[in-house]
């Protein structure tokens, strides 16, 4: 990540987030961002993914690998997003708010990794460091932010799981030639 963000602008993104989901979930319009107080960082595109839990336990997360609309904007929609829209889980209600923890993860630019075998891609991971985008030849295309890694240390492990979130078999990382990306992330929260 070419620069980092200053404890400001993670406390600013992060209170974004916070009042957008809270306003999502209440069924209010979201505030309007007003970019003469932010600094260029936070104007300029970025892509994130914005998790919320509850009691520690997975509760939502939705974001964007591609930058397309101010870091700002992006985190605060999918603020509301991860509340509301994450297929897995049912929206998040008024009364479920004050259980909410958000964290924000800034995404680099994905960079294609490539390899010459299912062994060379095993070798070519850096658990903790590396999200991983897998992508098959039928447009299926999934993707784990490097937190994952911390459910799921084993590579065989991660690589299998991602397979399955992508809709293929769980050894297709072994059996077919997959476009694999990988991009790193700056990672904050509540």
């Amino acid at each position: 990540m070419e620069t980092h963000l200053t404890t400001e602008e993670q406390k600013t993104l992060l209170k974004l987030a916070r009042q957008a989901l809270d306003g999502g979930v209440r069924g209010e319009a979201p505030i309007p961002i007003r970019y003469s107080e932010l600094s260029p960082t936070l104007r300029e595109n970025g892509a994130c993914f914005v998790t919320i839990t509850q009691r520690g336990q997975l509760r939502g997360c939705i974001g964007t690998l591609e930058a397309h609309q101010p870091l700002a904007q992006d985190v605060q929609e999918h603020a509301v997003a991860a509340a509301l829209n994450d297929y897995r889980f049912p929206p998040v209600t008024p009364d479920e708010l004050d259980q909410i923890k958000i964290e924000v993860s800034r995404l680099t630019a994905p960079q294609p990794l490539h390899y010459i075998d299912s062994e060379d891609l095993l070798e070519k991971l850096r658990p903790d460091i590396d999200g991983v985008i897998l992508r098959d030849s039928f447009g299926r295309r999934a993707t784990f932010l490097p937190q994952v890694w911390r459910q799921l240390p084993d590579k065989v492990e991660f690589l299998s799981h991602l397979c399955h979130k992508m809709g293929s078999s769980t050894d297709a990382w072994r059996t077919q030639r997959l476009t694999v990306h990988i991009y790193q992330v700056e990672e904050f929260h509540e």
